[in-house]
């Protein structure tokens, strides 16, 4: 994941300074996928998958307009302000790279987002991303250009980065945090979203927000 502004990655809880993300890296794999489904007795059981990194962002998050920006503190980001109108996310490859943005509000909504770095993943490992995201519903894939892993997993707050699609914790947090109901701020929510052009989606903005880009809030 490329990363943007001054805010750290730690390995310990740690607060950081108002407007950055205080983020640890957690947990240990060590079960099938199944055994990762929250329950009441473990909620996010996404802690227990090793290299995930948690970022605690509020909900209600502010909206943007379409051509607003917002200040991520990563790329792909995990939570925060974002647009109006969703991505749809009822297992939907895209082909090309979408707005963040509209991304970051479909993880408000419960899906979990697989971002790739085509230039780092072979057409068979693209493949195999995309088998695990067709037509499942609170799910989507998009590629975005110049990422520090070939592949990032995202859910509200939440982060993975792997280097294979054959890692078996790619399904251990798809099962933890899809439609999770307690991680995710919108329970409910529907992924369909009939305005969102699935084709021609809003594209992907690989330039640095200016000065006028909307700041992060609420995330510690």
């Amino acid at each position: 994941m490329r990363r943007a502004g001054a805010c750290a990655v730690v390995v310990v809880a740690a607060t950081l300074a108002a407007g950055c993300s205080a983020e640890k890296v957690v947990g240990q794999a060590t079960a099938t996928a199944d055994s990762f489904a929250p329950s009441s007795d473990e909620r996010d059981p996404s802690l227990r998958i090793r290299g995930v990194v948690v970022t605690e962002i509020a909900p209600g998050q502010q909206h943007v307009r379409p051509d607003q920006r917002v200040a991520y503190p990563s790329i792909p980001p995990v939570g925060g302000p974002h647009d109006a109108q969703w991505a749809a996310c009822t297992g939907v490859v895209y082909a090309k790279a979408l707005r963040t943005e509209n991304a970051v509000h479909s993880l408000e909504h419960g899906a979990v987002w697989i971002a790739y770095d085509p230039a780092k993943v072979s057409a068979q490992d693209q493949a195999a991303l995309s088998a695990r995201v067709t037509d499942r519903q609170y799910t989507l894939m998009s590629p975005i250009p110049d990422m520090d892993h070939p592949i990032s997993l995202q859910s509200w707050g939440h982060q993975l980065a792997v280097d294979s699609a054959t890692d078996e914790r790619i399904d251990q947090f798809i099962v933890a945090l899809r439609e999770n109901p307690y991680t995710t701020p919108e329970v409910g929510a529907t992924c369909s979203s009939p305005l969102f052009d699935r084709t021609d989606p809003p594209p992907y903005d690989p330039a640095p927000p200016g000065p006028d880009a909307v700041p992060m809030t609420g995330a510690r």
